[in-house]
């Protein structure tokens, strides 16, 4: 237990209420707008009337998003790929997800019935990968703050799913060592370990999966609209090629890796009036475009098509 010396030694942090019908007043919205930044971009997405009473976690899309602000879409899709490449903000455009990662850490809820609260809310986010890595997220901080948030957590969350409350809170660690058993060696995206894929069916393709995956870690790249057939065996193809690809782990730190280049994510730099290339997944899953990935041609700044 900390001594009264060392918690007056430690920073107080400073905090401001923001009232979120601030952006629907009438003498608020007479002002100068904001201009697009990410700046501006990262206020809105924190106090905005898209807001939930889960902290960080809301149902929007970006269209939606850069309507109430009144910028064009490119202008969005500009700010916010700054905000995702600092880490602050995620989104699965295809479900029209935002999560803002450390939301809870600077909005602590105030009681544990506030977090029961947050059982309603849950149920009207839509269900995608980037949901459950909030989950993750939301159940961590919240059992860390007390015994008591954390079992309001559990009664919260258990209803909301209909699964048994009391294991909301328990061994994360035992948990991860189940769910990573793998061997990330060969290529930059890892190799999952494979007993289940390295029998003689092959599993089929998950396409809607791995397209929601590519969504939520890059969501700069432009979203898939029509997953043609053309598309569609592309992927297929480039799944059944190795037994170490028949999985949703290999998908998601191919993409994590695909995330870290500046020329496949729009941000490396390129001559005066010439807009910079974003790779697409239909372009991806290209066998030459593939291979090139995998081989790390385009993770340095002279990579180019």
């Amino acid at each position: 237990m900390a001594t009264t010396s060392e918690q007056q030694a430690a920073p107080r942090a400073r905090y401001r209420k923001i009232e979120v019908r601030m952006w629907g007043d009438e003498k608020f919205r007479a002002l100068s707008p904001l201009q697009p930044s990410a700046q501006a971009l990262w206020v809105f997405l924190l106090t905005g009337p898209h807001t939930g009473p889960i902290p960080g976690l809301f149902r929007a899309g970006r269209a939606a998003l850069a309507e109430e602000l009144d910028w064009p879409v490119e202008a969005f899709d500009e700010a916010f790929r700054e905000v995702f490449r600092e880490g602050m903000a995620k989104a699965d455009w295809k479900a029209k997800v935002v999560w803002i990662p450390n939301a809870l850490k600077c909005n602590k809820p105030e009681s544990p019935n506030v977090v029961k609260s947050w059982a309603s809310e849950w149920s009207q986010i839509p269900e995608c990968a980037l949901k459950r890595e909030a989950f993750e997220s939301l159940k961590a901080n919240t059992c860390a703050l007390s015994e008591a948030f954390g079992k309001a957590f559990a009664e919260a969350f258990g209803m909301a799913s209909g699964k048994a409350s009391g294991k909301a809170c328990g061994n994360q660690e035992q948990e991860q060592e189940q769910e990573q058993e793998q061997d990330n060696s060969g290529d930059p995206a890892g190799s999952p370990a494979g007993s289940k894929t390295a029998s003689l069916q092959k599993p089929a393709c998950p396409h809607s999966e791995i397209v929601e995956l590519y969504h939520e870690i890059l969501p700069m790249c432009p979203s898939i609209r029509d997953w043609t057939k053309a598309r569609q065996t592309n992927l297929r193809a480039r799944w059944n090629e190795e037994a170490k690809r028949q999985n949703l782990d290999y998908w998601q730190r191919f993409f994590t890796y695909i995330a870290e280049s500046d020329f496949l994510t729009g941000r490396s730099k390129t001559q005066e009036g010439r807009k910079p290339f974003v790779a697409s997944l239909d372009w991806i899953v290209k066998p030459e475009n593939f291979t090139k990935i995998r081989e790390g041609r385009y993770h340095h700044e002279d990579a180019s098509a």
